[in-house]
């Protein structure tokens, strides 16, 4: 049975309580009919109290369940393999475990009588049954693998048996506590209420513990990172050349030097900046101030449809379009003037991504700008307007100061937007870590090399991994920086209007 099932029957299971509880309810009023009594909660809240009591604590347990199970089952494995099969740490290898993984997988596309058959077989005698079936076998199986994939599918199936028994139990037994409890004076709005008012703080603490989540699995991994190189080398060094080492090779070799990447970051952000910020600025004045209704309909949802384009598709606009467009006319330009057609644009530049990312942060500034200049109260105009200002001396002296404070909000969280971008970087202006002044040449940022050292060792056992973790919280505590930076700037130089 899928986990969609179970969470079926619970529900189901919930709202029959829900009818029980109401009809209980309404069924006290009329045995005492002659005594007038009259209920604390109406009958709805009776039946919601039932469902709350029946399905809250079955879907706690079993999306708790549903966490906690594939760890175990990977820790079972992890111990099931033969002592020849381990490395020199006594660890198993990623591959080994993903290899029982897929064996694992292919052994649940088999019928049930197959399943039950393959307990008795070998290896090479499931092969043609697979190979019947359509199932492709990754290479490098090893016959010891088997009975590990069996007994790992075995505990998978009996934890989850368990699981879905347990759920269901808890849903019933809730539901008859939940009818027990049923009275004339019984305060059911406020128990559900209260239920309510925690699933909605618990809603709203998401975010707040995902963050933390990120932090803390960063965290460990920096500090293990820091244990083996020096902070300073890190953070003061001015060459990134880590020498990727294989895995549990434990080679501290290399030189991890954040400042090329640092560079490379901030020079590309204030590029797309630059591009960005007067043309998203001065897009959003026309469609608070000029536009009429009717074109505004119609110029806003197309400028914002670029913020729905994914940055792949922007890495291959720079690849394919602007980059070779701009060494074509640098080109032009260097024969025009030297007789010499040699580009002195390089297809992949500071220049090509920091243009396109600024068109993919145009409608971010624009989109929250215009939100800002059109809650400035129109009284404020009227006021410049009936004292003699033009309309643009009105928008420069009067509108723009007002919303001073959200456009510069808007604009750091848009720079937070564009320090984070990966993908047209990768694409337009190349992976070489290098320090440089010149726009025309490529430069890298620290989220291209995060996705370099997180490509291949995956074991977290030498600094050339473990490097990605320090620039990821090195990353991470930069934006965060900007966005506190810009809500202090709100919260200080905010407007208060009537």
């Amino acid at each position: 049975m899928s986990a969609f099932a179970i969470i079926a029957l619970i529900l189901l299971i919930g709202f029959v309580g829900w009818l029980a509880g109401a009809h209980r309810a309404s069924q006290l009023v009329r045995k005492e009919e002659g005594a007038a009594p009259k209920l604390h909660s109406r009958s709805v809240y009776h039946g919601a109290f039932v469902f709350s009591l029946a399905v809250v604590p079955a879907l706690i347990v079993l999306f708790v369940g549903l966490a906690v199970a594939p760890a175990y089952v990977a820790s079972s494995v992890r111990s099931s393999f033969p002592t020849e099969a381990l490395d020199a740490n006594g660890a198993v290898s990623p591959l080994s475990y993903e290899l029982v993984s897929q064996l694992g997988r292919n052994l649940r596309l088999l019928s049930a009588e197959e399943q039950a058959a393959a307990h008795s077989m070998s290896l090479g005698d499931l092969q043609p049954i697979f190979q019947r079936r359509g199932i492709p076998i990754a290479q490098g199986i090893q016959p010891y693998m088997l009975p590990i994939a069996l007994r790992a599918d075995d505990l998978q199936n009996s934890l989850w048996l368990g699981i879905a028994a347990i759920s269901l139990a808890i849903a019933v037994a809730g539901a008859f506590f939940g009818l027990s409890r049923i009275a004339v004076r019984f305060r059911a709005r406020n128990r559900v209420e209260g239920i309510v008012r925690g699933a909605l703080i618990l809603c709203s603490m998401i975010a707040i513990l995902t963050t933390i989540g990120i932090i803390l699995s960063m965290l460990f991994e920096t500090i293990d990172f820091f244990g083996r190189v020096s902070p300073s080398s890190f953070f003061f060094g001015t060459v990134w050349d880590p020498r990727f080492a294989a895995a549990g090779s434990g080679g501290a070799q290399g030189q991890f030097g954040l400042i090329p990447l640092l560079a490379g970051t901030i020079y590309i952000a204030a590029v797309a900046m630059l591009f960005a910020v007067p043309t998203g600025l001065l897009s959003a004045i026309y469609m608070a101030e000029y536009a009429d209704r009717r074109v505004r309909s119609v110029v806003k949802p197309l400028l914002e449809v670029l913020a729905g384009i994914p940055t792949i598709v922007y890495g291959f606009f720079a690849l394919i379009t602007v980059g070779p467009f701009l060494r074509d006319i640098s080109a032009e330009i260097s024969g025009l003037a030297t007789g010499n057609y040699v580009p002195f644009i390089q297809a992949q530049s500071i220049l090509t991504a920091g243009l396109v990312m600024g068109v993919m942060l145009i409608p971010f500034v624009s989109s929250l700008s215009d939100d800002v200049i059109t809650a400035v109260p129109r009284s404020l105009r009227d006021g410049s307007l009936g004292l003699g200002a033009t309309q643009s001396e009105t928008i420069k002296k009067v509108v723009l100061p007002a919303a001073l404070p959200g456009i510069v909000s808007a604009i750091l969280l848009t720079a937070s937007r564009a320090i984070g971008e990966t993908m047209i970087v990768v694409l337009a202006a190349g992976v070489a870590a290098r320090l440089t002044i010149n726009p025309l040449e490529a430069m890298t940022t620290v989220t291209v090399k995060i996705v370099n050292q997180l490509t291949g060792d995956l074991e977290f056992n030498s600094p050339q991994t473990l490097v990605a973790f320090a620039l990821g919280i090195t990353l991470f505590a930069i934006t965060l920086l900007l966005n506190i930076v810009a809500l202090y700037i709100v919260r200080k130089y905010r407007e208060q209007y009537e």
